[in-house]
């Protein structure tokens, strides 16, 4: 899919990179449907309705964070890493793209002042939430 780039390890996602320039009529999720962060982008005409609705109390098991990261303005390095901590690859994100990131491990670069927003599973666990590595530091 033009402007969608889904990384992988094998068969695992490591990441869903949705490129500025996507657009597509109605709604489309790039998220299987047992990710615990679901991932969409919606276009709709002027009128366009959505039934009212909440969304009832469903316990749900998470086991690892998973996060989508919305560049607002600026660029940004994105270093990815398979289950291992190996590097796996670089992909550099522009004003408006946006990013989920799956699985394995990731690292950044700001490469021009950024403005992002952040969006993750919660409660937030501080330290017990992250396992930190020695990972690939050049600006190549």
């Amino acid at each position: 899919m033009k402007h969608i780039e889904v990384i992988k390890d094998n068969n695992e996602i490591l990441a869903i990179i949705i490129r500025n320039e996507y657009s597509a009529e109605g709604l489309k999720f790039f998220t299987p449907d047992d990710f615990s962060q679901q991932l969409a982008y919606m276009h709709h005409k002027k009128g366009k309705k959505i039934r009212p609705h909440s969304h009832k109390p469903l316990k749900r098991e998470i086991h690892f964070t998973q996060e989508v990261l919305f560049i607002k303005r600026g660029r940004l390095k994105v270093d990815l890493y398979r289950n291992s901590h190996t590097y796996h690859s670089t992909h550099i994100l522009n004003d408006g793209d946006a990013i989920l990131l799956a699985g394995g491990g990731h690292g950044f670069e700001v490469l021009e002042d950024i403005e992002m927003i952040e969006v993750k599973q919660g409660p937030y666990a501080g330290d017990m939430d992250k396992t930190h590595f020695e990972g690939k530091y050049d600006s190549g």
